[in-house]
């Protein structure tokens, strides 16, 4: 009844945001979708080709590597990164020597520039004086010493790895979700004799399941649209081993060739909200009140 009541307060409250999303998203993916049924190239007429643009995209080699990768991408983030940010919140959450120290640190990297970070891994991978090959040379491994962004086997986990490390903006949500459960469940779980690893895995790996499930969603989403570190690390090879479809979309961009961007665009979408949807959907538990009712 109150709801009823003030309805136009409610509407006319909403109106600015409402209209903002629908000016700055509804519209602007309404448009790619529509664009993605065209032979646009940027000037003149759009002509109508139907489903030719995605046909065209799904035979191409480029296109088949980077929906792989992208899958690759988001499943390495969202439980190898993750997985990482939780072990590491929860090691941080028990304040051991340098805790705090240890929690800046680990964030540092998410402040940096993305750009820069990517340089720093090419100075790393590099074959010749790079630090990885150099320091194998030191300590007699040189035949594990490879042209690691340039070889067929090693460009993408290389390429994965660099960002895989970087934990630290999941760590930090993990971690506040961590601390705040109540001292008292562990030290009534230590007075029953339960060791650390038996209280992490049946008291803090339950209470903060929900917020692991949401740095999940955000690491997956973060690699699907990842493109930042390949593009300037490989540019998407060698023979498009490391291609993602950001890598796709931007050099048909690049090409003027809008319709088959827009494709691209349009399938990104369309995968994204599949992976992140299913996966919310296998992690989420039901809640009480779900229980209850059944």
């Amino acid at each position: 009844m109150t709801l009823h009541k003030h309805w136009k307060g409610i509407a006319l409250f909403l109106l600015p945001v409402g209209v903002m999303y629908v000016t700055f998203f509804i519209y602007p993916l309404g448009y790619v979708f529509v664009v993605s049924l065209t032979d646009f190239r940027g000037f003149g007429s759009m002509e109508f080709v139907g489903l030719a643009n995605f046909r065209r995209i799904f035979e191409m080699t480029n296109f088949q590597f980077g929906l792989r990768n992208n899958l690759i991408w988001a499943l390495s983030l969202g439980f190898g990164q993750v997985a990482l940010a939780a072990v590491v919140a929860m090691i941080l959450a028990r304040k051991p020597p340098f805790w705090r120290f240890l929690r800046t640190a680990y964030f540092l990297p998410n402040v940096i520039s993305q750009v820069a970070i990517a340089m720093l891994w090419y100075t790393i991978y590099r074959e010749n004086f790079g630090l990885l090959n150099t320091a194998l040379r030191a300590i007699g491994l040189d035949h594990l010493a490879l042209n690691w962004l340039g070889n067929l086997s090693t460009a993408l986990p290389a390429v994965i790895l660099q960002q895989l490390l970087y934990i630290g903006y999941f760590m930090i949500i993990l971690l506040a979700g961590v601390m705040s459960i109540p001292r008292s469940l562990y030290e009534s779980a230590e007075i029953d004799g339960a060791n650390v690893f038996q209280q992490e895995v049946f008291i803090t790996i339950p209470m903060v399941k929900s917020i692991a499930v949401v740095a999940m969603t955000l690491a997956m989403a973060f690699g699907i649209r990842h493109f930042e570190a390949t593009f300037l690390l490989t540019g998407g090879g060698p023979a498009n081993r490391t291609m993602t479809l950001g890598i796709l979309l931007h050099r048909n961009l690049h090409a003027a060739n809008y319709g088959r961007a827009s494709a691209i665009s349009a399938v990104l979408i369309i995968v994204g909200a599949l992976i992140i949807g299913l996966t919310r959907h296998l992690l989420t538990t039901r809640s009480a009140i779900e229980d209850v009712k059944q």
